[in-house]
């Protein structure tokens, strides 16, 4: 399967085995603009599949009653970059349902699905990644896969874990990344950060599309530096697995963290910070960041403005030789 593919096929069997589970976006029924969703409404029925008006704070507050009055909601926002009208109900309210009735009420069968990040062309805005907005929002779970097997495991983990779950889904991936999928049901842990290849040298971060940039970089540092990477995708932006990083930092004594956001406050801020706190005497060099830049997502720039493997083993350089 590819990406969207194994994205169906969990939002299928979730479908199929909660008869209280719902799916509702903007042109959901018809299969979405990715078709992530087709076939769904034609299988399932048109009460558990339908659209909603082109609202994306309506959508994310309709999720809310709905999971808040016993439903399993799975909701698709078009476009990660379409989220934020939907910010006030998603951190304001989702975040804070239980804690705010003490635990009577909460709205954690609540999952909410985004297309994100860079695809070629989407320019300033079909291309963002919004991550770290909701990483400073206690109450939520965000989730990105790398491929198709990660995906389908960790969307019916969310669809099922008793939280607000943000599911961003990288648009490169949804035809390019191909993977052979269980086509059985199962759950991968969420908060729990992979480590894909193991090295000595240099830890690298990334999650998303830039976990295949990454892996390059491991191989072009071992052929041209004779320098071994260890590459972690860190899967879960929130709550995530410092631990597993810190471990990896203790044992190679550098850390390279990419992602496409853009620098300042991006979410590499937090683990670059936290890292130093814990690994500090272990520390061979700063802490590198490669990301996009301070500015909106350009369109004719954006192989200049991507975090790509060339930018990424310029760092893995500065690093080895500080």
């Amino acid at each position: 399967m590819n990406l969207f593919q194994a994205i169906n096929n969990s939002l299928d069997l979730a479908l199929s085995s909660d008869p209280t589970a719902i799916i509702f976006g903007e042109d959901v029924a018809f299969g979405g603009v990715f078709r992530c969703t087709v076939g769904l409404q034609e299988k399932h029925g048109k009460s558990r599949v339908f659209n909603t008006p082109l609202c994306e704070q309506g959508i994310a507050g309709f999720g809310i009653g709905a999971a808040t009055a016993g439903a399993t909601a799975i909701a698709e926002i078009q476009f990660a970059d379409y989220i934020l009208p939907a910010f006030d109900q998603i951190c304001n309210e989702a975040a804070k349902y239980r804690y705010r009735s003490g635990g009577l009420y909460d709205c954690g069968s609540l999952t909410i699905r985004a297309p994100c990040s860079a695809v070629g062309h989407g320019a300033l805005y079909h291309s963002q990644s919004p991550e770290a907005f909701f990483a400073h929002c206690p109450g939520l779970k965000v989730v990105v896969p790398r491929g198709p097997i990660k995906a389908k495991g960790l969307l019916l983990s969310c669809i099922r874990d008793k939280n607000p779950c943000l599911f961003f889904e990288p648009k490169i991936l949804y035809r390019s990344a191909v993977e052979q999928v269980p086509v059985k049901e199962y759950t991968m842990p969420l908060s729990k950060a992979d480590i894909l290849v193991e090295g000595d040298d240099i830890t690298l971060v990334g999650w998303g599309t830039q976990v295949h940039v990454l892996r390059e970089v491991c191989q072009l540092a071992k052929d041209q530096l004779n320098v071994s990477c260890e590459l972690i995708d860190l899967v879960t932006i929130l709550p995530w697995d410092k631990e597993t990083i810190a471990q990896s930092v203790k044992k190679t004594g550098r850390l390279l963290i990419a992602h496409e956001a853009p620098l300042t406050s991006g979410f590499g801020a937090e683990i670059a910070a936290s890292i130093q706190h814990d690994c500090f005497l272990n520390l061979e060099a700063p802490i590198e960041r490669v990301t996009g830049f301070d500015t909106p997502f350009p369109h004719m720039f954006e192989p200049f403005y991507m975090p790509d493997k060339w930018r990424c083993f310029e760092a893995v350089k500065k690093l080895v030789n500080y």
